[in-house]
């Protein structure tokens, strides 16, 4: 079990409730981070959409999460 920080951005701010919370999570990678979250909050948007930092630098959702890393989720950005 890890404690990770996670920050919300956007609808995932919206669907959370909150723009940051502590858990405790069993997983490996930023991508099981992601999984924890939308199950938790009822999200729908598919992985592939979005992107993740760990730590304040962009990052794979493949990438490894360790105890006490901040974890952001970031929404598809739409533009023009």
């Amino acid at each position: 079990m890890k404690t990770i920080t996670v920050r919300y951005f956007a609808m995932f701010r919206e669907h959370a409730g909150v723009g940051e919370e502590s858990l405790t999570l069993d997983v490996q990678t930023a991508a099981d981070v992601f999984a924890a979250t939308r199950e938790r909050h009822r999200s729908s948007e598919p992985v592939g959409h979005c992107k993740v930092a760990i730590n304040d630098d962009m990052a794979d959702w493949d990438a490894p999460v360790a105890d006490g890393d901040t974890v952001f989720l970031f929404p598809p950005v739409a533009g023009g």
